[in-house]
């Protein structure tokens, strides 16, 4: 058997239930060719929403949400229970036998304080993987929002894109960051295949990597670095090429650990 794929979701594919469908389909398929896939999500504008309902103001520094202690009963019922409730809701239609989880969920996941300004976030640490494994080896399939805990049983919100690394970590899986575009463009303005840190810092002090590219390309480049194998970063909106990881086929843009 291949080594599980680790799928990370967040932003429009969940605002977008025909989207959702596309995407759980392909994953029933992969299941059927005995693909293990496991489905980590985010979910910060339902929090957002969620927060100014409840008349929080949402601060970000840096562009790192700032989770205050009187926030986190919110945040955590956004990502931990509206959205990975109704993703797994979405996934059960197709019969998925799908699994709604957290990260400290059968001790999966440990979290470290991050720094004392972002309020309760946490880092993740891959723990134990009896549990998962678990889910895994009986077929189902595992949809793990990015809420987490302390030792001390303080939960903390953690950066989705950390989350799925430290998920990837715990499983050996291959993961596939699913974005809004199909790829990092080159100079040339295709698509690449793959991308490795220095055309990457080239393209970016070019400016042919900019905007919010720049941070996706970043926090790619952190995963691949700390799960030493290349990842791909890839489009939501063409969930069907996922089936051709099966036969070794490019998928998005794999972005290559660094040498050193």
């Amino acid at each position: 058997m291949s080594a599980p794929l680790v799928i990370k979701i967040g932003g429009a594919i969940m605002e977008s239930p025909d989207a959702l469908i596309a995407l759980f389909s392909v994953v029933k398929k992969l299941q059927a060719l005995k693909q293990s896939v496991v489905i980590v999500h985010g979910g910060g504008c339902v929090a957002d929403e969620l927060l100014a309902q409840a008349g929080f103001v949402s601060k970000k520094v840096n562009g790192l949400r700032v989770s205050e202690p009187e926030h986190m009963p919110v945040i955590t019922g956004a990502l931990a229970g509206t959205v990975n409730k109704a993703l797994v809701a979405s996934a059960n239609t197709l019969n998925l036998s799908a699994v709604g989880l957290a990260l400290h969920d059968g001790n999966m996941i440990k979290c470290t304080p991050a720094e004392e300004f972002l309020g309760c976030v946490g880092i993740p640490q891959a723990n134990q993987d009896n549990f998962i494994n678990a889910v895994i080896n009986n077929n189902c399939l595992a949809i793990i929002s990015s809420i987490g805990a302390l030792d001390d049983g303080q939960l903390v919100n953690v950066n989705a894109d950390d989350a799925a690394v430290a998920i990837s970590q715990l499983i050996q899986g291959d993961l596939i960051l699913l974005t809004d575009v199909a790829g990092v463009k080159g100079a040339d303005g295709e698509y690449m295949q793959d991308l490795d840190s220095v055309l990457a810092e080239q393209l970016i002090n070019d400016g042919v990597i900019a905007g919010g590219m720049v941070a996706k390309v970043n926090a790619a480049f952190s995963a691949a670095n700390q799960l030493r194998r290349s990842i791909a970063v890839a489009s939501w909106k063409t969930p069907e090429q996922l089936l051709q990881l099966q036969n070794g086929h490019v998928f998005g843009t794999r972005i290559k650990p660094s040498l050193s």
